[in-house]
């Protein structure tokens, strides 16, 4: 009996190695023909010079720096908004049809084409509120996209923290806010950044929703204003792809693989505070 348990655990654990190796392998593979064909155009030049002559020579600083600005335009924007919100449906919102309607609806949303969020982008902040094609319309645009992103994984979080840290903080004395404050944010924290990570993932990479809010085709300078167009790494991938001909294969590549480093780089650094956290809990 003890026999064909372990031979059965053997031969599941096989299994799903195998599974999980072969949705590894060709992620490894793609990571490794883009630095295999990019590496040798990353330079000084190429990461911090403004583009020439169509974009078939010079930098891509530009994109670079629209992505960034955008990534921190989305997480102002929506990181606060879907945090609340979060706290809110897990604290404070009573288990009724109107709240678990409005939890059906954000987990929806967080299956809609990204192409989706940029049309209605499109027709609300670059044209019904005049915003036009900007880094502020464009902002928007991708927080509305991760906002169900972060509320579910801020309310996960929440909710994994235990009952008695609340039941305790408030036999003290405390508000209920004193209570969400002190005795359950700090240990939801990490949970919550973990939300972070996969919005920043998202707003960095995303493609669809910037093209029709603020990316520019060819613009060799940087922004001025939040009503600003701007480069992003992304379309400009895009626009070197399809719609430059004759452009160095190198340079697509070399592009792919700022964008893919600039993600992780991104991810790293919320990885290193959430893991910072998760050392403080004790439960």
């Amino acid at each position: 009996m003890k026999y064909n348990s372990y031979r059965s655990e053997k031969i599941a654990f096989t299994i799903l190695f195998a599974a999980t190796f072969l949705v590894v392998l060709p992620v490894i593979f793609i990571i490794l023909m883009i630095i295999q064909k990019g590496y040798s155009v990353i330079s000084w030049e190429f990461l911090f010079t403004m583009p020439a002559k169509g974009m078939r020579e010079g930098g891509i600083w530009p994109a670079i720096v629209g992505t960034l600005y955008l990534v921190l335009g989305t997480l102002i924007f929506a990181l606060p908004l879907g945090v609340l919100s979060a706290i809110f449906l897990t604290e404070y919102a009573k288990n009724n049809a109107l709240t678990r309607l409005v939890k059906l609806a954000i987990i929806n949303l967080a299956g809609v084409p990204s192409v989706v969020y940029g049309l209605f982008g499109l027709g609300i902040f670059v044209m019904f509120l005049k915003f036009g094609a900007s880094i502020l319309a464009g902002s928007l645009t991708l927080a509305i996209m991760v906002l169900p992103i972060i509320i579910t994984t801020t309310k996960e979080a929440l909710e994994s923290v235990p009952q008695s840290f609340r039941e305790v903080s408030l036999s003290l004395g405390t508000s209920k806010w004193e209570t969400i404050r002190f005795s359950v944010l700090p240990y939801a924290l990490p949970g919550i950044l973990t939300g972070v990570i996969l919005a920043v993932s998202r707003a960095a990479g995303e493609t669809a929703p910037i093209l029709f809010t603020v990316a520019a085709f060819y613009l060799p300078k940087l922004p001025e204003s939040v009503f600003n167009q701007v480069m992003a790494l992304p379309y400009h991938l895009y626009v070197l792809s399809t719609q430059v001909p004759n452009v160095d294969i190198r340079l697509r590549y070399g592009t792919a693989l700022v964008l893919l480093m600039l993600v992780l780089s991104l991810n790293l650094m919320a990885i290193v505070v959430r893991a910072k956290f998760r050392k403080k809990k004790k439960w």
